[in-house]
């Protein structure tokens, strides 16, 4: 990219499992213990009824379809992922959870061909198939050369950051962590003694404190610094009062930016003392294609995050966001009309964080600050 630039790319929920496992070369068990359906191939089911015929099995690359075309014209230098299923055929049914989520170790080429530099494991759906899942997870992931944060054997490993080296020899560090409000449960957290996943349980002022503590002992000069956080609910816009302090407060202790995420739609985003904040990214590649529901939300339209920081400060420089949909389980460009549907949502429920989104000639959205000063 441009010296002295750093450019990212942040997805939100990648989601691999269930249904989207079936389709690809070499799909698990598809066993369910879900209230109304019992099949993961049945979610294959829901979407061709919806969009037409997927063919099986498809190619590894193709849940990513067109994302992986402006993907290679921007050759982001670092990308980071959500990775919110378990990779494993072994362990048991995590119980007091109806949705479970589990992709084949065979199909992990499927993952690798976003390249993804991190999966940040800290969510509701790593533990799907408890500590023994959670093991094959973590040793399947380490044996394809992907690093992980948020989730290890012990608390220490699951509250390291992962390390990203930058060519101009700063680094990009990504600490994930996950709460309760997303439906992490809290004996989901790793101790000394237990694997598990690095559970904030609130977001709090102490909580950020905390964060600030650990930050200071790792962080060196150049670094940039990204807080990957699994929070709120699945769907609607708002965002409490709790979650936007803690945001703010992470910024303060010096962080570049918060990549939120758990909602299955985008949320409101803000750019805050130069930094950006995405307060939920929405899934990025699931199987939720032809449910209804909640259709008022278009969760079909996904957004692939390009942000751009200054390499010395982290200060951010530009945010162009690629709105895509999804269609047959495949990522393909959203037309003129879901951009701009999609672009009016984030406009009018981002403003009350200051920040306004704008749309480009080439397709593309771009949050800007309302003015300067605001809300910082």
């Amino acid at each position: 990219m441009y010296e002295g630039v750093v450019t990212l790319f942040l997805g939100g929920d990648v989601m691999l499992g269930r249904g989207v496992d079936q389709i690809l070369p070499c799909p698990g068990d598809p066993a369910l213990r879900e209230t109304y359906i019992r099949d993961a191939r049945a979610y294959v089911g829901l979407a061709e009824a919806a969009s037409g015929t997927i063919p099986r099995p498809v190619g590894f690359r193709w849940p990513w379809g067109e994302a992986l075309s402006v993907l290679d014209d921007v050759a982001p230098d670092v990308r980071l992922v959500n990775l919110e299923t378990s990779v494993t055929g072994d362990g048991d049914f995590a119980p007091g959870k109806e949705v479970h989520y589990r992709m084949s170790p065979a199909n992990l080429p499927c993952l690798a061909a976003v390249r993804p530099d991190v999966c940040s494991l800290a969510n509701n759906h790593v533990l799907d198939f408890g500590p023994r899942g959670l093991h094959e997870t973590l040793d399947a992931l380490a044996g394809a050369g992907l690093r992980t944060a948020g989730a290890g054997p012990d608390d220490v490993r699951a509250r390291q950051p992962a390390i990203v080296p930058l060519g101009s020899g700063g680094r990009v560090l990504v600490f994930s962590f996950g709460m309760p409000s997303s439906g992490i449960p809290e004996s989901w957290a790793a101790t000394g003694e237990r694997a598990g996943v690095d559970v904030v349980r609130e977001p709090s002022m102490a909580a950020a404190s905390a964060f600030a503590d650990r930050l200071r002992h790792v962080r060196r000069p150049g670094d940039i610094a990204v807080a990957s956080v699994h929070w709120g609910p699945n769907w609607g816009y708002a965002v409490s009062r709790s979650e936007v302090s803690y945001a703010h407060a992470l910024v303060d202790a010096g962080v570049d930016l918060v990549h939120g995420h758990s909602s299955h739609h985008p949320r409101p985003l803000e750019v805050y003392r130069d930094r950006l904040v995405l307060y939920g990214c929405g899934d990025l590649v699931d199987d939720y294609e032809g449910i209804g529901g909640y259709e008022r939300y278009r969760d079909d339209l996904r957004l692939l995050y390009l942000v751009s920081v200054e390499a010395d400060t982290g200060r951010l420089v530009d945010v162009r966001m690629v709105p895509l949909r999804a269609r047959r389980m495949r990522l393909e460009h959203a037309s003129p009309e879901d951009t701009e549907w999609l672009r009016a949502v984030l406009d009018r429920r981002s403003r009350e964080f200051g920040t306004r989104v704008d749309g480009g000639p080439d397709g593309t959205l771009t949050p800007r600050p309302l003015r300067a000063g605001h809300r910082t």
